[in-house]
Parts: C-alpha cells; sequence; structure tokens
C-alpha cells in the first residue's frame, strides 16, 4: 500500500503525505522522537517493512517484520506525551488504533527512543498502564 504525495498523511497531522512522514521515508532524519513515532505509524499503515526495520535501534531490532494480517486497517493514531530525557533519549507515549478480522483495537504505548549520530531510533515499547 503507498500513499499518493497529495493525500493526508496518516499520522494524523494536517499536512500532506509528502509533507509530513513522507519525507522520513525517503531518507530525511526525523528532527524528534514523536516526529519518528509519527513516521513509524505511518510505514505501519503503508506497510513499509524495510522504514520499520531501519528506525529500529539494531540492539531491539528483529530480524524480519511480519506482514500485517489479511483485512488489517489502520484508524488512527493520538500522541499523548513526548518527553526528552536529554539530547539523546525521550520516550513518546501514544494511542494506535486499528481494525483486524472486524474488531477495533487500541495500542497504548510508552516509547523509548534513542538519537545516535544525528538519527532518531525506537527502542521499544511498554504499556504506560503496567506497574513499572
Amino acid at each position: 500500500m503507498s500513499a499518493a504525495p497529495s493525500s493526508p498523511c496518516p499520522c494524523g497531522r494536517t499536512a500532506t503525505y509528502a509533507d509530513c512522514c513522507g519525507r522520513l521515508h525517503a531518507g530525511e532524519p526525523a528532527p524528534d522522537a514523536e516526529a519518528l513515532m509519527r513516521a513509524r505509524y505511518s510505514a505501519f499503515a503503508l506497510s513499509l517493512h524495510e522504514y520499520l526495520l531501519a528506525s529500529w535501534h539494531a540492539s531491539t531490532r528483529p530480524a524480519s517484520i511480519e506482514a500485517d494480517a489479511p483485512g488489517m486497517r489502520w484508524l488512527g493514531l493520538e500522541v499523548r506525551r513526548h518527553e526528552r530525557q536529554d539530547e539523546d533519549h525521550a520516550t513518546v507515549e501514544f494511542v494506535a488504533r486499528f481494525k483486524e478480522g472486524g474488531r477495533a483495537t487500541r495500542l497504548h504505548e510508552r516509547s523509548r527512543f534513542v538519537r545516535e549520530d544525528g538519527r532518531w531510533f525506537y527502542i521499544d515499547g511498554i504499556d504506560p498502564r503496567d506497574p513499572a
């Protein structure tokens, strides 16, 4: 699946795909962890598995990403919080909604990010409602 450059960006911002996540998918570095998280959401929505792997930190990156189940649709993204711990570490809390097999589901996650050599990478995520 791909997004037309002039279509709305899947991440929910008002910009077009070309002016938002499309730039990052084409190789431009994300300016911060929230932008990378939004680009990763859009990559899930558009099945851009290569981008997902490339933006995943090598220490936690899986060997591959499974294809979405047939009929799975990403429905929306709500960013709840973006916090920088320092220049090179940040967390982003979000809720992503999707539908699979006719059932609506919400993924609520607090993701950790690290910046290395000027590029942000996803490390991992936890359910923020779980006790630490």
